[in-house]
């Protein structure tokens, strides 16, 4: 709109005002979602922006701006993506409950319930006192991931704010331009990539990537611009040969020539260990056309035009990422001798491909197709809600979310034909949780195509596994090795928690009696009046709760014992005598450890020490650490082997061997044959005539170890062998 000028007063001859920059923003953004909105939801937008204006009124960004034209900003980014007028309202006010004196009540009788619950997931706990800016930035991040689960409009207003806070991120200290660089990278990027946003996620990476790495971006960049002005003429032949074969086919495109972004490459060049001039030696484009049908005539169009590479065609059409994400990549023989990577899709995959789950938000209802990427991200987002109960602390259930976030590179079969996505270098184990969590916890082997493999195998993509179960297998500590999903770890660790209470309150009842008995008493003779005073003024809630902190290394048994008879006076009948040893079979592992300085086996000598947390940590009575751990002799236990052990045990041996070829396998064999699992071998010094090899292996007991040690001294090729340490 044009606004003609009167001429100017000559007493006046001053320009008119100009707009206030946050007004000319609401302009902007109603003239977005005219394109696509009612007049009455523009208005109630534009109500809502007289609400925030108001809120935000005496507030300043760091730039020195109106606040309000942050969150304007926000609404400008989901306009572009044409999201519904709630949406839109509760970016508009994302930051009243947080940052005015706006009230949730107020919000509600202002724009409903819906628009609210956006608000809300979106707002951080700031009235919670935490241990650390790092636990209260979990917990507000676990917060928010279970809005997304009741409504996924939470994480599209989140990373819409955090896209334009990174796009005005120079206004910050330097600090905390690092510090949300490093989670936009870590966290919110990939969060994009998961929900489909490529678009979202491209800009954040390369934001994050150019305020954490100012001068790499600087190089990569620069590197870039040359590289594609050197081959402009190449590319735009390839492009118009591409264009001229699908042309005469009679197939409609439009070819779009892809460059590699700064982060990209700089990713790769980490990950993958190539040379810039390896990453960048590649022709890529991409072929849309209209359907199904035309991508799949394109695709045999463009491998008579140029020969493909074998083995570098994926179909994710048929078989659509987790994300969501369909398309055909292939790679071609290019005419220049670099490889052509071309990707083929429909429009409408393009727009999932970029937008993801915001695609056509405004048509789709809840109950979209089955491989739709919104349904898929409520698929992932409601297991992200169920893992979380299990997961009591946020830091931890952050780091499960993190794992969760890697691209899905791994696309598996069930024996009876059903696709599974997983992260890469994911496990058979990982496949079990996939399937079910019961199938997880009694997982015993798998068969990949057919044939038997342990739980910590890497199946490929294209493979099929079946889990083998067995009602009495359930999880250890060492599947936490090599698991990779967030479902897979959250299971384990919920499992073993629940193993470790069990087992600290029937330990730390042996502990606490054992204690007692050497003054006189027992447990069972401390009066309920007593035991309750002692729980209440400790503030513990039960018996079970002080038997597990005892346990655990939380409270020292001899401690708790003089407390509890102290409370009621010396108990008459029971004369004090010297503590008996606390007899273990090696089946509390929940809250025993064996030290890793000294490797017991069952048949020695040990002792134990209380570590807070822990739980005993078990030493050999010579492991060289004791003398050390005997300046604390509160924390000291008494302790020995039952008659009944179980279990395997790591040892480490040192064995010195004649260095001539073969004498790593000769002495391997013969620690097989004495039914020991080798867990890691390596060379600790290597001369001409002789070397040294260090095993760890895992033996039943002393006795098992002593066999182990005369089948390897047999070999004809060993001059020594030696229990390490000593």
């Amino acid at each position: 709109m044009k606004i003609a000028k009167a001429p100017p007063h000559p007493a006046d001859s001053a320009p008119p005002p100009a707009v206030p920059a946050e007004i000319a923003d609401i302009d902007a953004l109603t003239g977005q979602l005219a394109q696509y909105l009612p007049q009455d939801q523009i208005a109630r937008v534009r109500g809502a922006y007289e609400v925030g204006a108001h809120a935000h009124a005496s507030q300043k960004r760091k730039s020195g701006e109106p606040y309000i034209t942050h969150p304007v900003a926000v609404a400008g980014i989901l306009a572009g993506l044409r999201m519904d007028a709630e949406t839109i309202i509760a970016a508009i006010l994302h930051d009243t409950l947080e940052d005015t004196g706006l009230t949730r009540v107020q919000l509600e009788a202002g724009f409903g319930e819906t628009v609210t619950e956006l608000v809300d997931g979106v707002t951080k706990l700031e009235q919670v006192d935490f241990a650390s800016r790092l636990e209260a930035d979990a917990e507000s991040f676990r917060k928010m991931l279970l809005a997304m689960a009741r409504d996924l409009r939470v994480i599209l207003i989140k990373l819409a704010d955090r896209l334009h806070n990174m796009r005005t991120l120079s206004a910050m200290e330097p600090a905390a331009r690092r510090r949300i660089a490093r989670e936009t990278l870590e966290i919110y990027a990939p969060i994009a990539a998961r929900l489909g946003m490529n678009a979202f996620k491209a800009e954040l990476q390369d934001l994050g990537f150019r305020t954490l790495y100012p001068d790499r971006y600087r190089v990569i960049a620069a590197h870039i611009k040359r590289t594609l002005g050197n081959r402009r003429e190449s590319m735009a032949k390839i492009e118009h040969a591409l264009s001229e074969r699908l042309a005469a086919e009679g197939i409609p495109a439009r070819i779009v020539s892809r460059i590699k972004a700064p982060y990209s490459i700089w990713s790769k060049m980490r990950s993958e260990r190539k040379s810039f001039e390896q990453l960048m030696d590649v022709y890529g484009f991409r072929v849309v056309t209209d359907t199904v049908a035309h991508v799949y005539q394109a695709l045999g169009s463009v491998h008579a035009l140029y020969k493909p590479v074998e083995g570098r065609f994926k179909d994710f059409i048929a078989i659509p990422k987790a994300n969501g994400y369909q398309s055909l990549h292939t790679v071609l023989f290019g005419p220049f001798g670099a490889p052509i990577e071309i990707q083929i899709r429909t429009e409408d995959m393009d727009m999932v491909a970029e937008r993801g789950v915001a695609a056509h938000w405004s048509y789709k209802s809840d109950a979209g197709p089955a491989n739709s990427a919104q349904s898929r991200a409520r698929e992932w987002v409601s297991g992200l809600a169920d893992r979380q109960a299990a997961t009591p602390s946020s830091l931890e259930f952050i780091e499960n979310v993190k794992v969760d976030l890697f691209p899905d590179e791994v696309y598996l079969f069930t024996p009876r034909g059903d696709i599974l996505a997983l992260p890469r270098n994911a496990t058979a184990l990982d496949v079990a949780y996939t399937v079910h969590t019961d199938v997880g916890q009694h997982a015993v082997a798998a068969r990949i195509d057919g044939k038997l493999a342990p739980l910590r195998a890497q199946p490929v993509s294209g493979q099929t596994v079946e889990i083998i179960t067995a009602p009495s297998a359930a999880p250890n500590p060492g599947w936490l090795d090599f698991a990779v999903t967030g479902k897979a770890r959250t299971a384990i660790r919920h499992y073993l928690k629940h193993l470790q209470h069990e087992d600290a309150i029937d330990f730390g009842h042996r502990m606490l009696d054992r204690a007692l008995d050497a003054l006189g008493s027992s447990l069972d003779s401390i009066p309920a009046e007593a035991l309750d005073r002692y729980l209440a003024e400790h503030n513990l809630r039960r018996l079970e709760d002080l038997l597990s902190d005892v346990a655990l290394g939380n409270r020292m048994p001899d401690q708790v014992a003089a407390q509890l008879t102290a409370l009621h006076g010396s108990v008459v009948g029971i004369v004090p005598h010297p503590p008996e040893k606390i007899r273990i079979t090696g089946a509390e592992r929940g809250i025993l450890s064996f030290g890793n300085c000294c490797h017991p086996v069952p048949g020695d000598d040990i002792v134990g020490y209380l570590s807070p947390g822990k739980g005993i940590v078990v030493h050999r009575v010579e492991c060289p650490n004791v003398a050390e751990l005997a300046k604390t002799p509160e924390r000291r236990v008494e302790i020995g082997w039952d008659r009944e052990v179980q279990g395997d045990y790591r040892v480490e041996l040192r064995v010195e061997v004649v260095n001539r070829p073969g004498v790593l396998a000769t002495v391997s064999a013969a620690i097989a044959a004495a039914g020991s699992n080798i867990e890691d071998v390596k060379y600790t010094e290597r001369g001409v005539q002789a070397a040294t090899l260090m095993f760890t292996i895992e033996v039943k007991h002393r006795k098992h170890l002593a066999d182990v040690i005369r089948k390897i001294r047999r070999t004809g090729v060993v001059n020594g062998v030696y229990r390490y340490p000593l």
